[in-house]
């Protein structure tokens, strides 16, 4: 069943792409480093990544997203490619709230699928005069294809300390519903903290990031993270 939903996604991009174009838009990234909750799924290098996006004024959406990744010896996984389709409401002028699934899919060893998993997510955000606020959550009943539940919650707030320049800080924690299936470092769950100064220059977005975990693990210890990105509106 999962992967109606990932064909189902890709067929509504190229509809969409046929029919609406103006509501497309194309994102290349270059990262030193793919961290997922602040582990990373390239071992410590960097990652090429890239998305398609389309989005009605009503605040349906749908996309795609790819980055290359490395799970280290023994296992050729290369390719993560992942489909979502969600929408947002503007419940009012300050509280916006975006709700959807994902599923996100793993290519390179002949094993790679069996990693395949959907994800559910909503997001409330609220804006004020202090910033912008969110919550959000993310849910899997099949966490890497391991039929165990995995959620994830953070809270995070954005500041704009200057025109065009964002302080982001978040945190959030992993959680799994059966350590003897998945867990991190012996702990079913986990902690990330990550801040962010976020800008704009000659239209490339600028991501400059420290995070950490409290996993003594050398794929979730503090780092640095740079990521330069270019969006194309087609």
């Amino acid at each position: 069943m999962n992967k109606y939903i990932f064909i189902a996604v890709i067929n509504c991009l190229v509809f969409f792409s046929m029919n609406a174009i103006a509501n497309i838009s194309a994102t290349i990234n270059l990262a030193s480093d793919y961290t997922f909750n602040g582990v990373s799924q390239t071992g410590n290098d960097p990652a090429l990544q890239g998305s398609l996006d389309y989005a009605n004024d009503n605040g349906f959406y749908v996309g795609t997203w790819a980055s290359n990744v490395d799970f280290g010896a023994g296992d050729d996984t290369n390719i993560e490619w992942d489909a979502y389709i969600g929408q947002y409401f503007q419940l009012n002028k300050q509280i916006g709230l975006d709700t959807g699934i994902a599923y996100y899919t793993y290519r390179g060893d002949s094993l790679s699928d069996e990693y395949n998993y959907p994800e559910a997510y909503a997001k409330l955000s609220y804006n004020s005069s202090m910033g912008d606020s969110e919550l959000n959550f993310w849910y899997t009943w099949d966490y890497f294809g391991l039929d165990v539940k995995h959620y994830i919650a953070m809270v995070a707030h954005n500041v704009e300390i200057a025109p065009g320049h964002t302080i982001r800080v978040s945190f959030d924690r992993s959680v799994s519903a059966d350590e003897d299936k998945w867990s991190w470092d012996n702990s079913d769950a986990y902690n990330h903290y990550r801040i962010a100064y976020m800008t704009s220059w000659n239209g490339l977005d600028f991501d400059l990031a420290v995070e950490d975990t409290n996993m003594d693990i050398e794929s979730a210890d503090a780092r640095v993270v740079l990521s330069v990105s270019y969006t194309l509106n087609l």
